[in-house]
């Protein structure tokens, strides 16, 4: 009681200095309160009206004032807690690494930072609130990173299972989804009559979508997913990363349909198909098989040593000594003991260097002496062949969309863990 009398106690003066005629008093009211930290209206309305603005130039139409406030103080709840949560176990984002932070984004925007600044604000945009959301993206990706994404696996026998019942044409061809959506969340074990209301708010959403109102619109005005604001658009998804009920879903949808309201564990959904992309279905590569003789630089072996050793070793060889055998004798790499062969190689899986001496040999001649960051080279080509590695991308593609999803899944469960156990008072709709 003493700390919430505490919080609404909390008020902004504006006054003038004469001390006889003062102006009257603004006071800041409390609109929630996370934990130990107080929301103040100042605070909600300030990023209303940046929301307000970014949803302007999207040329999507906001929600009423009244769903657009209660839609952003959740937001600033969330990132209350998360503020929290980082302090409890010692993460934070200082001041240095939002400086680099700041630098980079302006660089990529082709501006010195004073520049970035002034686009900013003349945008309506203040260069410190920018700043402040840009902190909070960084600890939010830190935490989700620490928490979620570093213990997520995605097993072999997983990713066998997808694989046999995702069957295409044999080639890795596979689709990918450009997809919007709208979402009414559930909390874990939500009562009936809860799960009712938020039932009928999502058929209030198709009922509008329905009407002909547009997808972004109906989103900003429903949704409870964190991209509501953003007309619901989460961009590029792969069939991999869909949960199943989706993916079944949208197969059916022609470019810009939408889907009926579809349930799962975490409450109710509508998908927007905005488009759809096939991807090649296969991928050829040029293997080299290759093998090398390396002499070292090092704090023993002196450049011009090295060099001189290297063309030693490649006149023995053009005067008739086997290669493998000079490999063996000579060679200070790891491969030595199997004659320098270094198997079938992929591109990029040299130093480029070593690469592009490589690529301009024919089969079985011998290369100049070759410098690269480990020293010098022979190298001799063995052979070359084109490969099909289709299937071995088709399970990289797959274990990484699979590993994508369950993080996903498991984010938005522990977010709503952290919300649950916060303590939060919201006074918004007070009097």
């Amino acid at each position: 009681m003493m700390r919430n009398a505490c919080f609404a106690s909390l008020f902004l003066a504006t006054v003038t200095s004469s001390p006889v005629l003062a102006e009257p008093v603004t006071l800041d009211r409390v609109v929630a309160i996370v934990n130990k930290t107080a929301i103040t209206e100042i605070e909600l309305e300030q990023r209303v009206d940046n929301i307000k603005r970014n949803l302007e130039r999207q040329h999507v139409a906001a929600p009423t004032n009244d769903v657009l406030r209660h839609q952003v103080l959740e937001r600033l709840v969330l990132e209350r807690v998360l503020v929290d949560y980082g302090a409890e176990i010692g993460m934070k984002v200082d001041d240095t690494q939002i400086d680099h932070t700041m630098e980079r984004i302006a660089q990529q925007n082709k501006m010195t930072v004073p520049q970035f600044k002034v686009a900013l604000e003349k945008e309506g945009t203040q260069f410190n609130e920018f700043r402040e959301e840009v902190r909070q993206d960084m600890l939010t990706q830190r935490l989700r990173e620490r928490e979620v994404d570093n213990k997520v696996f995605v097993t072999d026998s997983e990713v066998d299972q997808y694989l046999a019942q995702n069957k295409t044409d044999g080639q890795g061809a596979g689709r990918e989804f450009h997809l919007a959506h709208i979402l009414i969340a559930l909390p874990e074990g939500a009562a009936p009559d809860l799960v009712a209301t938020k039932a009928r708010r999502a058929e209030g959403a198709a009922r509008a979508l329905a009407g002909g109102q547009p997808f972004a619109e109906v989103a900003a005005s429903f949704s409870e997913a964190q991209d509501a604001l953003s007309g619901g658009d989460i961009g590029w998804r792969s069939a991999g990363r869909l949960p199943p009920t989706f993916l079944d879903a949208i197969q059916k949808l022609k470019d810009g349909e939408v889907t009926s309201v579809i349930r799962s564990p975490a409450g109710f959904h509508i998908l927007k198909l905005v488009e759809h992309r096939d991807r090649d279905a296969k991928e050829i590569i040029k293997q080299t098989h290759v093998r090398h003789i390396l002499v070292k630089v090092n704090e023993l072996t002196s450049e011009s040593d090295a060099k001189a050793r290297i063309v030693e070793i490649r006149d023995r060889i053009n005067a008739g000594a086997k290669f493998e055998e000079q490999a063996k004798l000579y060679s200070e790499d790891g491969t030595a003991s199997k004659g320098g062969d270094l198997d079938w190689i992929n591109p990029g899986d040299t130093v480029p260097e070593f690469e592009q001496a490589m690529n301009a040999l024919p089969p079985g001649e011998l290369s100049q002496p070759v410098r690269t960051s480990y020293g010098w080279h022979l190298i001799q080509v063995i052979e070359r062949k084109e490969q099909d590695v289709t299937k071995d991308k088709e399970r990289l593609r797959v274990r990484t969309e699979l590993r994508d999803r369950k993080a996903d899944e498991q984010y938005d469960e522990w977010i709503r863990q952290q919300r649950d156990r916060a303590f939060v008072e919201m006074r918004l709709d007070e009097k």
